[in-house]
């Protein structure tokens, strides 16, 4: 459980990249987050057989590399079958060395393998950490020899939804925090949305959650980065959101600051600040518009349209800024130069058809992908584009390698990750530097400052039994400048216990809400999950009609009790709208060893079947209607591990099912049994499957796919 909380105060101002001398790329975007790097002297051809290539690794990667303290970070896929998994990588910047890796399984997903290593990695600057997001939910921090310095289980702590897309959300790194984003159901199943989380880059407690676009959302999986800026004085976000719009909100507390609407679905490409202005595309429906499309320019300070070009279609690829124009690759790859003040189009330059690739901006030139291995360098001004060199990648049988990635450009040398490999370019004669990006500590508030919002640290925790938590308050300016720690009046809202001493002490556990903190006319609360120890046993007799146990963690639609046979049940029907397929989780990650059992019944809609089972140590044992048979599998898109049985079994009769994750001999030992519940229990299991990657650990959990509605009822864990 963790209680222990240090938040680094000190925020640093955004350096624009015209200002920047240093090498570092920490941001996908580079160094400004614009696309652009101040770097000259960059090479303007190379090829496969060797000009310019300093050198080659046989990484698969997706995403955008970041580069930080002579390293290069990129996280993508390795295995085959049984051994498919994420792969994250680090390699000496100048030499190729592989310098360390780790991988990891996919659990809790239906993203396919070709999409892992979605999300690019962040990076910090200042101490030289790199932040994952993983495809599983993990989030991870590492330090720079890949130690692991703390991980949070977004899927299984906060409800994060996850799409057969592949939308995940690249972390950013600013000041003392590190933020992500995800769709999500929130803390005490709250409705799902598009939520952004803040965490202490230093130790993972949760710093504030915040909804700044509200409701109505249109997509839950968008990724669309946030980037940095400073507007009036106040350190801010900007970023695309799930309900269409484009959003400002405070660093430091989450707090919206604007809002502008912009698309008739989610945005996934991020925005760009320059010269006190927003740029942002979407290839969507536009609102106030027919045309798909559009490429826009707000005002930083106020949201406030300055121009907007409808027609352009360019969803996936985020633009690249440098000197007042603008470049857009849109989805047929047609590379767009725009005038920044205007709008005014100068050219457009075509690299293949499919443009998802963001370009990059360096040394007078654009590096541009394409995803069929196309990789172009154009050199640029208002007149044209110039195709300095052309290479078409591919894979070893011939078939062109995909390339989402953007070129990350670093200490003279240009690395881009693709399906066929980590590709470093440069002249390899020329002087190899590191220098680190430079930070600017942003002033705190000043004497006397009146508070204008205050945060309860840390935002939530789960809490052991006998385990007590340190709380404080910490109150901000009008601009979200640290006041500092203040004294607060604490209350407690649907929690049993007190705090005293800056500690909150629960009286009981199995339960959840909120601890509320007051400091004259402002409110901050901590949400608070006390879970029991082994053994329980819940039976939902306890829980009002209509609600669910409030320590468990909420993470799919409809879950709910209700009355069946003259007694509470927990039940799971048709979803209204979304879909009928997810899990809730019944304890902390990090639990093992463990055993969950549940009685659980399944109904039919007309001819419509329901699946439904238990969750252990991120395994799903499922018993499924249409099939008639009960399966073990971990990954459920892409079926990594997976054996199943012939199981008849009958709608509107209850069975009790039993699961349990043993760790043998470097190997996991998944064993599942199914019953009758009036019968007795036989002394066999069922299925039992074979892991040769285990997972040593996770939540216990239900899962239900739910055309038709179904019930559990006494769930145990010991």
């Amino acid at each position: 459980m963790r209680t222990v909380f240090s938040l680094v105060f000190c925020c640093f101002l955004a350096v624009g990249v015209q200002n920047i001398s240093a090498s570092d790329w920490t941001h996908w975007r580079g160094p400004g987050q614009s696309g652009a790097s101040p770097e000259t002297g960059l090479v303007s051809q190379w090829s496969l057989e060797g000009e310019n290539l300093v050198w080659r690794s046989d990484f698969i990667g997706r995403s955008t590399p970041v580069v930080v303290g002579g390293k290069v970070y990129v996280i993508g896929r390795t295995g085959k079958d049984i051994t498919e998994q994420e792969h994250i990588a680090c390699f000496d910047a100048k030499s190729g060395k592989l310098l360390w890796e780790k991988k990891f399984n996919v659990w809790h997903s239906t993203i396919p393998f070709n999409r892992l290593g979605w999300a690019s990695l962040g990076a910090d600057g200042e101490t030289g950490n790199v932040y994952a997001h993983l495809v599983s939910g993990l989030f991870l921090c590492f330090d720079g020899d890949g130690n692991v310095q703390w991980v949070r289980s977004l899927t299984e702590e906060f409800n994060r939804i996850s799409g057969y897309g592949g939308r995940l959300h690249t972390p950013v790194v600013d000041g003392g925090l590190v933020m992500v984003s995800m769709g999500s159901k929130g803390w005490a199943g709250r409705p799902p949305s598009h939520r952004y989380m803040a965490f202490d880059k230093l130790t993972g407690e949760t710093i504030w959650m915040s909804r700044p676009g509200g409701g109505n959302q249109k997509d839950l999986t968008v990724y669309s980065t946030p980037v940095a800026t400073t507007i009036n004085g106040v350190r801010a976000f900007v970023a695309g959101n799930g309900n269409g719009g484009i959003f400002a909100f405070k660093v430091a507390t989450g707090e919206a600051i604007w809002g502008f609407p912009f698309s008739n679905r989610g945005l996934n490409t991020s925005p760009v600040v320059s010269d006190n202005k927003v740029y942002a595309t979407h290839s969507e429906e536009n609102v106030g518009s027919t045309a798909l499309g559009s490429v826009v320019c707000l005002d930083v300070t106020t949201g406030k349209q300055i121009w907007r070009k409808d027609g352009m279609t360019v969803g996936y690829a985020s633009p690249a800024v440098h000197a007042g124009r603008v470049y857009v690759v849109d989805n047929s790859a047609n590379v767009h130069c725009l005038d920044g003040e205007t709008g005014k189009e100068y050219w457009e330059h075509n690299v293949g058809t499919v443009g998802k690739g963001s370009p990059t901006w360096a040394d007078g030139k654009l590096y541009v992908t394409e995803v069929n291995g196309g990789f172009q360098i154009l050199e640029v001004n208002d007149e044209g584009a110039k195709v300095l060199d052309k290479e078409q990648i591919n894979m070893t049988d011939g078939a062109h390698a995909e390339i989402y990635s953007s070129a990350a450009v670093a200490y003279g040398r240009i690395y881009l990750a693709t399906e066929a490999g980590l590709f470093c370019l440069g002249d390899k004669d020329a002087p190899f530097k590191v220098t680190p990006s430079p930070f600017v500590k942003h002033e705190m508030a000043t004497a006397g400052a009146t508070p204008a919002t205050i945060l309860t640290m840390p935002a939530e925790a789960t809490l052991a039994p006998g385990e007590m938590l340190p709380l404080s308050v910490h109150a901000y300016d009008e601009k979200g400048r640290l006041i500092g720690p203040v004294d607060a009046q604490w209350s407690l809202n649907g929690l049993q216990g007190q705090v005293a001493g800056g500690l909150f002490m629960p009286s009981k556990v199995g339960q959840g809400g909120w601890v509320v903190a007051k400091v004259g006319d402002l409110t901050g609360q901590t949400w608070v999950r006390a879970v029991p120890d082994v053994p329980w046993t819940e039976d939902f007799e306890n829980v009002a009609m209509g609600k669910n146990p409030t320590h468990w963690v909420w993470g799919g639609r409809g879950f709910k009790v209700e009355e069946k046979d003259g007694s509470k049940v927990l039940a799971k029907p048709p979803a209204a709208r979304g879909l009928d397929r997810s899990s809730l989780y019944v304890g902390p990650p990090e639990m093992k060893g463990y055993t969950i059992q549940t009685d659980l019944i399944g109904t039919k809609n007309r001819r419509r079947l329901p699946d439904l089972g238990l969750v252990a140590n991120r395994y799903l044992l499922d018993m499924q209607g249409i099939h008639q048979r009960l399966e073990v599998r971990s990954w459920s898109s892409d079926l990594r591990m997976r054996k199943y049985v012939d199981f008849k079994w009958d709608v509107d009769v209850w069975y009790t099912m039993k699961m349990k994750v043993d760790i043998e001999d470097g190997k996991a030992i998944v064993r599942g049994k199914v019953w009758k519940r009036d019968e007795a229990e036989p002394d066999a299991w069922t299925i039992e499957v074979e892991d040769p990657l285990p997972v040593h650990e996770g939540s216990p959990g239900l899962y239900g796919y739910s055309p038709a509605t179904i019930y559990f009822d006494n769930v145990k864990v010991w």
